[in-house]
């Protein structure tokens, strides 16, 4: 008999992993998206170790039905990641997130003024046009891919929304195809395996891959991933808002739950005990007191605070597993 529960254990959803709190952040937009009346809403069980987050529903849900609502309000948002050269109708796709600024100035005002708010969330979560430097856009620190090993940032995110489900994964008639809510089921409700070998962001922090250590070349490896999870957290990128700073001298691009310390970026993420809408965790990413632990929040319910550092590894880019914040005086 199917299980239906109003909150439901996120198990694959490790809370040291940038990957899986996008994903997390992602899994609400596709449920805002396709299921609206369900009001989905996030918490952490705290009380259950290891730290998972729960996903709280208005009306009782089994895990399977989650999935394929989460997959068609997917499909629905993929619908804007579309990103073209210019603000054309005909133009080509943009491959990488370096536009300067009087396009990307039209590609943000024509996304302002459309009708669906959603592609305006999108396309202001990539980038600010009052934020360049030698005639190029600064992307959002969380793009970590500029060509490098022909890895492009805005093909990728074209790409992985739209795919709904990995390559068959085996060969033969031992093949195994995956359907989207079930490509979406491995992510969310068990632990990850890493099998497919689909385009990821480098948010994952299994993919920093060092020859430290190794007893052999690493480079030689295929790269795997978990799709569901690179496909849910391409769809929550788009709540983490970019808005430009003054930085010293130059107009810098901050992004919500982002700290630049001593030009090393940060990413914060609160763990709150009580099941939060993602408007809701939009504000707690914005909180100004977020990088000072969390004492600072525990009147907003946060019982702690995780820290990831963008680092660099050699031509590449990665982020670290996130580390519990202590309070700061």
């Amino acid at each position: 008999m199917t299980e239906l529960g109003r909150s439901l254990r996120l198990e694959g959803l490790e809370p040291d992993n940038l990957l899986a709190f996008l994903a997390l952040l992602g899994l609400l937009r596709a449920l805002e998206a396709s299921r609206p009346g369900w009001q989905p809403r996030a918490a952490w069980d705290l009380d259950n170790p290891p730290l998972r987050p729960m996903l709280a529903l208005a009306t009782p849900q089994a895990a399977m039905a989650i999935c394929e609502s989460a997959a068609e309000g997917a499909a629905t948002l993929a619908g804007h990641y579309d990103f073209p050269q210019s603000a054309d109708d005909d133009a080509k796709p943009q491959s990488d997130l370096n536009y300067t600024p009087a396009v990307a100035r039209k590609l943000l005002q024509r996304a302002a003024t459309s009708r669906d708010s959603r592609s305006a969330h999108l396309w202001s979560a990539l980038m600010c046009d009052a934020s360049a430097k030698d005639n190029k856009i600064e992307a959002t620190p969380l793009c970590l891919l500029f060509g490098q090993g022909h890895q492009h940032f805005l093909d990728r995110l074209a790409t992985v929304p739209r795919t709904e489900a990995p390559p068959p994964r085996g060969r033969g008639k031992k093949a195994v195809t995956l359907t989207a809510a079930e490509t979406l089921h491995e992510a969310l409700f068990e632990p990850w395996s890493r099998h497919d070998p689909t385009p990821a962001f480098r948010w994952d922090p299994a993919e920093d891959v060092r020859y430290a250590l190794r007893a052999d070349d690493p480079s030689s490896e295929k790269s795997t991933t978990q799709h569901g999870a690179n496909r849910l957290a391409a769809l929550g990128l788009a709540a983490l808002t970019a808005t430009p700073v003054q930085r010293g001298r130059r107009v810098r691009l901050q992004v919500l739950g982002g700290a630049f310390e001593r030009n090393v970026f940060a990413f914060y993420w609160p763990i709150w005990k009580e099941p939060a809408s993602l408007a809701s965790i939009r504000a707690l990413l914005s909180h100004p007191d977020l990088i000072k632990g969390p004492s600072e929040l525990a009147h907003l319910g946060v019982a702690e605070v995780r820290r990831t550092l963008r680092i660099g590894v050699g031509k590449f880019m990665n982020f670290t597993r996130a580390e519990p914040v202590e309070t700061t005086a």
